[in-house]
């Protein structure tokens, strides 16, 4: 493991630790920052001794000292006061970065106050729990990096100027600030799943999230959304496996080997999906893991019924994204012709799975010359260096 691969993994869990400790997001920020900082050079100097024991509980300990180091240099009366508390929390608080799981909870739910706008609380967490760079943000929101930018600084200093508490809400408050909380956990299973830049898959971060995914499905037994998502990100992370060749090549779905699939979670995900569709209005977190149910159900998709489950998800979400979801469904179920119908009416600049979707569309319906030029479309739009080689793969397959 080197710093890169630490700073992924530790990075969420120091910020949330530092928060907790500092009751400050954006100093918290800083000080891990200057930590990784310092332990790219440190690490790697001579003598230097490597990578610590507990890397992530050297950065909390380094960020600590740092953060009080800078409080010192300030004069304000609330700067003394955050160095008393700092000087008095007692040492060996990095062992509790690894088993402590509150932290990032109430990180998440501060970054998605209803004070914030859903664009601004979903990229701070992103920022802060993920660790992505604004690139990546930008590039899973499908919005210039400048947007990205100024809405995470908006939100920090909202967060500091508005007083909003680091806390997981009272029960009564749960209700209404779960749907960004899902959103963000969401969006970063999905960067460990599908990263936006360099190889296919980033496992630290699918991992962390149906980590806190567990933990809010504990915290809210009784909400069917927070199940859902539990489920859907299960059923997925079971497939993750087969995802990947020997040579780290990208494996479809129609060509992953099942047997390497996490048969636990499957039926874990099953067992909360089961009980999700004992309601009358499932959700679409839920609806989703239902479709995915039917995806690690038995030898061979049902494809039918995976149509049916899209059919159900479209009135909950009209999206262009769902629409070009469900027209993979429909392909299966009724020929490519009629998906490429549906696909040439989607417009979703910048998502390069739209025409990955039209070009395998075209090159089974025999159009190989317009395949190639939505190939090379997709290529041009891809941020991930596997799934890149996959198009171009793809690309060379195609008839003369």
């Amino acid at each position: 493991m080197d710093v890169g691969s630490v700073y992924r993994a530790e990075y969420g869990r120091c910020v949330a630790t530092l928060t907790r400790l500092l009751g400050d997001i954006g100093l918290a920020e800083e000080a891990v920052q200057d930590a990784f900082a310092v332990a790219v050079a440190k690490w790697a100097e001579p003598g230097g001794g490597g990578l610590p024991p507990n890397p992530g509980g050297w950065i909390v300990t380094t960020a600590r000292n740092r953060a009080i180091d800078r409080i010192r240099r300030e004069s304000t009366r609330e700067a003394r006061h955050a160095q008393a508390l700092l000087l008095h929390q007692p040492e060996g608080t990095e062992e509790e970065v690894g088993p402590v799981r509150d932290d990032q909870l109430r990180l998440i739910f501060t970054c998605c106050h209803p004070a914030l706008s859903p664009l601004a609380q979903t990229a701070l967490t992103l920022r802060l729990l993920g660790g992505l760079e604004v690139p990546e943000i930008a590039r899973a929101y499908l919005v210039p990096e400048a947007t990205i930018s100024q809405r995470i600084v908006r939100a920090k200093k909202k967060i500091r100027d508005a007083a909003i508490p680091y806390r997981v809400p009272g029960e009564a408050e749960l209700p209404d600030r779960l749907p960004p909380v899902l959103a963000v956990l969401y969006l970063i299973f999905n960067e460990g799943y599908a990263a936006s830049t360099g190889t296919l898959l980033r496992t630290d971060l699918s991992r962390e999230a149906v980590r806190l995914a567990r933990a809010l499905a504990d915290l809210m037994p009784d909400e069917p959304e927070a199940l859902g998502l539990l489920a859907l990100l299960l059923l997925t992370e079971a497939r993750r496996p087969a995802r990947v060749g020997p040579s780290g090549e990208l494996v479809t779905l129609a060509e992953q080997d099942r047997t390497r699939w996490d048969a636990e979670l499957i039926a874990e995900g099953h067992a909360l999906v089961r009980r999700c569709l004992r309601r009358d209005r499932p959700g679409p977190y839920q609806i989703q893991a239902a479709i995915n149910a039917v995806h690690t159900d038995g030898p061979a998709t049902d494809w039918p019924q995976v149509l049916a489950l899209y059919d159900q998800l479209r009135q909950h979400t009209p999206t262009p994204i769902v629409a070009l979801n469900r027209a993979v469904a429909v392909a299966e179920v009724h020929g490519p012709a009629a998906a490429l119908a549906i696909v040439e009416q989607l417009d979703i600049p910048g998502y390069h799975l739209l025409p990955a979707t039209r070009a395998d569309l075209l090159a089974r319906l025999g159009r190989a010359e317009e395949a190639r030029a939505a190939y090379d479309e997709a290529v041009a739009l891809a941020g991930n260096d596997t799934e890149r080689a996959f198009l171009r793969d793809r690309r060379a397959r195609l008839a003369p």
